[in-house]
């Protein structure tokens, strides 16, 4: 584990910084720096555990992972649209709860679908659910859960504004991956997670 959090402080600290000079907008850094992590992180996994199927990455179980993710991803969003209607219903204005400031080019906007819908979701799964909640698994399920949900939620804080998406996502991811034993489940989840609710910030 120890070498796979020095692997996201390295890029974080000495590639992200340059290449995001690189260009007008930080997201196209951001994408790249994500994109190391992801190679570095399997790198080492490999190196370590000998087989990515250490994370329950197994190439082989892709698709099915995919499956269930979908199944759990329907199963979530139906839920949020319950809430989403139950909380309109007391005039809470839900969509600008979501609302995501967008780039202001096409291009940027695909980038930063692109980075923030796949990218980054992939990258946090690795390391967040496969490194860190496999880690914390030792100590039982319920710990890992905890462990790894609050760790996931750490980044994500903002200011006076509690990130409650990333927790109850964090939460969600944790159990899929415990459930399915495959993290392409909460890999799925993830992304499509994260692509509606951008779109949903369109919508606002």
């Amino acid at each position: 584990m120890a070498a796979s959090i020095a692997a996201v402080l390295i890029t974080e600290i000495l590639l992200r910084p340059p290449v995001a000079g690189l260009f007008t907008s930080p997201l196209p850094g951001i994408g790249i720096t994500r994109i190391a992590q992801i190679v570095l992180l399997l790198v080492i996994v490999v190196h370590f555990e000998k087989s990515s199927r250490a994370i329950w990455l197994a190439p082989e179980r892709l698709a099915a992972g995919i499956k269930t993710g979908l199944i759990w991803s329907a199963l979530f969003g139906a839920a949020a649209f319950v809430l989403i209607l139950l909380l309109h219903a007391a005039g809470i204005n839900v969509l600008r709860m979501l609302h995501t400031p967008l780039p202001s080019s096409q291009l940027l906007v695909v980038i930063y679908l692109a980075v923030g819908g796949i990218i980054g979701p992939v990258a946090e799964e690795i390391f967040f659910r496969g490194i860190l909640y496999g880690y914390f698994r030792r100590w039982g399920v319920y710990p890992a859960v905890l462990l790894s949900t609050a760790l996931f939620v750490l980044p994500h804080l903002n200011g006076s504004l509690f990130p409650l998406t990333q927790l109850v996502g964090g939460i969600v991811f944790a159990l899929a991956y415990e459930k399915e034993k495959n993290l392409m489940a909460p890999i799925t989840i993830h992304c499509l997670g994260n692509l509606a609710i951008f779109s949903l910030g369109l919508l606002a």
